[in-house]
């Protein structure tokens, strides 16, 4: 089970969400490069990053810190927010990104969906973000009927070889995995799907661990890590003692 550290971008800086809301940021560095290379020390063996502009506006904002990002570290990083072409999504691994995830484009655009999952295979990412288990898009701010695990059997279905399930309600909120999220849609795929939401402590990690119906192969970290809960290195040596 892998450990991805989260570097979540809002003007060019480090800064974390609650439950997906703009109005409660909270910067956490401004230098994103920094926070990037101490998670890489640390012996992550990804980065997950999210372009929170680029979200919210439809295309990705902070190219920059991206593409520093990708160049400062050896190990690879997923980007996701406001991709919603085959150009943008092809720009982001030119930039360095072993991966880019898409989360809105999969709703409004399934012709769309397969065509990426087609031409860049398992560079693409499904990112499904749910709230009461309906899919939110548009940087979480618009509420869809599709359920999570629906969309994740579309997704499936159209050639997605990954999928990141985040539960809204459960980010930056310390709460604990939504296990039962989590539970139902593994249970209609057999795809990986990544854990995202709410892990407060290295016992989480062992309860996703052993506790899942189908053990996720891997966890986004993000609040956890900055509020000094555990660092990624911990997390890591945790997790490799499981065996």
């Amino acid at each position: 089970m892998l450990i991805l550290p989260a570097i979540d971008l809002r003007g060019g800086q480090c800064v974390r969400l609650t439950q997906g809301d703009y109005s409660r940021e909270r910067i956490y560095d401004s230098d994103p490069v920094r926070v990037a290379r101490t998670f890489a020390d640390e012996g992550a063996p990804w980065i997950h990053v999210v372009d929170l502009d680029g979200a919210k506006a439809g295309e990705p904002a902070n190219w920059d810190a991206i593409e520093s990002i990708a160049r400062a570290v050896t190990i690879p990083i997923e980007v996701g927010g406001g991709v919603r072409s085959i150009a943008t999504a092809q720009r982001l691994l030119d930039l360095g990104a072993a991966r880019v995830v898409v989360g809105t484009k999969l709703v409004q655009d399934q012709n769309l969906a397969r065509e990426m999952f087609e031409k860049l295979g398992d560079k693409i990412v499904a990112g499904i973000d749910a709230r009461d288990g309906k899919v939110a898009v548009a940087g979480w701010i618009e509420q869809s009927e599709l359920t999570a695990e629906g969309l994740a059997q579309k997704m499936a279905s159209l050639g997605a070889k990954r999928i990141i399930l985040t539960d809204i309600a459960q980010d930056g909120m310390l709460t604990g995995p939504n296990l039962e999220l989590l539970d139902l849609v593994s249970s209609r795929v057999e795809i990986p799907i990544i854990h995202s939401g709410g892990i407060s402590s290295l016992k989480d990690l062992k309860v996703l661990y052993h506790e899942a119906a189908q053990r996720p192969e891997g966890v986004i970290i993000g609040r956890a890590i900055y509020e000094g809960c555990f660092t990624a290195k911990q997390a890591v040596e945790f997790v490799a003692s499981f065996g």
